[in-house]
């Protein structure tokens, strides 16, 4: 049993084998099997003359109370209480003022479980509502105090309760860091001369478990502000080898998302591109898009905003017409199948590689998908002006007339998703 985040344990003899909830009123056949009086007497008024649990038949239809378990099943119930209600205080989200106490006693030198009570009740704080986060974001010296909690770590010889200070100290920046003012300020506190606190979050990225990793990947996103802190990032050891792990179609769908936001933060420098295509990301984009189970809106409009920005390069243009050119005909799938921003990004994808690059591939791709009817149909639809004028050059790159081709389609007979 769960009350909300607190896990109680049933003793099995406490349940009822029939309606397995625990017995309010156990009663004992002539078998011994005990029951919930409610539970055994639908058995019987249904027509059974037999033990559920034995399946034997029953001499008589007699019942006994069972008053020793009874007993200790109302002790229990009182203890459970009990522990709910004390439970449930603690984990109660303390006050401002409470709270604003526990930050200053926060010290670096102070005992670490000490510090990891109170930023974890500083995290329970955070969680309730988005003015809490602000709240903690402009405390003074607060968001100082956590960077440095994960300054100079070294996970191989530091105490197992520091380490999870650090844990503690990173879901805080996480969770309130879009309540930050002053991004870049709070970047190069990461970044500049501090590459033991970057290489804290990218240890905790590649070891921790679900939650922790969102974390971090959203923090390396946070602070991706400039060329120069996104190449410190991409470059940083396992890095980009560890996003693309977390993208796999294995991966929970919040995780699949926040590493694919980061990819696209640190992606805009050249060099970064380059060395994401050399790491086939490309091709993981494009399981990901072809695979209904592990996506999402949000993951879709992702995958194809992270192929509009590797279409950029030369490089990446020769990976997406490449092979059967499986990802462009995925790309084309996508046209006006999932958002206004999805096919945004898709239809760029193919005028960078169709009409402003004009490789060969990409036209042989998009024809044999039926790329041409679908840009013809998205001609028609309430497209962005920037959008349309791609189309229309899309459309001179495939020598279609775009008058002709669309007098042939009945307007009022084809559905076509409004953008």
């Amino acid at each position: 049993m769960r009350k909300d985040d607190l896990c109680i344990t049933v003793p099995t003899f406490f349940r009822c084998p029939i309606s397995l909830d625990v017995m309010k009123s156990p009663v004992s056949l002539c078998t011994g099997v005990t029951y919930d009086r409610a539970s055994i007497q639908r058995w019987l008024d249904g027509g059974n003359n037999t033990c559920p649990a034995t399946m034997q038949v029953l001499q008589n239809k007699d019942f006994i109370p069972n008053r020793t378990l009874q007993r200790l099943i109302e002790i229990w119930s009182d203890s459970v209480r009990r522990r709910v209600c004390v439970e449930s205080a603690e984990l109660a989200a303390p006050t401002r003022d409470e709270i604003s106490d526990a930050i200053d006693r926060v010290k670096i030198e102070k005992e670490e479980r000490d510090d990891r009570e109170v930023l974890s009740k500083i995290i329970r704080f955070g969680r309730e509502s988005d003015d809490n986060r602000g709240f903690l974001a402009g405390k003074d010296d607060f968001v100082r105090l956590l960077v440095d909690l994960i300054n100079q770590v070294d996970f191989k010889t530091t105490s197992a309760a520091k380490s999870l200070v650090v844990q503690e100290a990173v879901k805080i920046l996480s969770m309130i860091r879009t309540k930050i003012s002053d991004r870049r300020r709070f970047s190069n506190l990461i970044l500049t001369n501090g590459r033991d606190r970057l290489t804290v979050i990218v240890y905790l990225f590649k070891t921790g478990n679900v939650e922790l990793k969102i974390d971090c990947a959203d923090l390396l996103e946070f602070i991706a502000v400039d060329a120069e802190s996104k190449l410190l990032i991409a470059e940083r050891d396992g890095v980009i080898t560890e996003l693309m792990k977390s993208i796999s179609k294995d991966s929970d769908l919040s995780l699949i998302e926040s590493s694919l936001s980061c990819l696209i933060a640190i992606s805009s420098p050249k060099r970064v591109k380059l060395n994401l295509i050399r790491e086939k990301l490309i091709g993981d984009v494009t399981k990901l898009l072809s695979d209904s189970t592990s996506s999402s809106v949000s993951v879709t409009e992702k995958c194809l905003k992270l192929l509009e920005i590797l279409a950029s390069t030369k490089e990446g243009r020769s990976e997406i017409c490449g092979g059967d050119g499986e990802c462009l005909k995925t790309v084309v799938k996508k046209l006006m199948k999932v958002s206004t921003a999805a096919t945004e990004h898709a239809v760029t994808v193919l005028w960078s590689v169709s009409y402003l690059f004009k490789e060969d591939k990409a036209l042989e791709a998009v024809t044999s998908a039926n790329g041409v009817t679908k840009i013809l149909l998205l001609l028609q639809s309430n497209c962005s002006p920037a959008v349309r004028r791609m189309l229309t050059d899309l459309l001179k790159v495939f020598r279609v007339n775009s008058r002709s081709c669309l007098s042939a389609y009945d307007t009022k007979t084809t559905h076509i998703m409004p953008f």
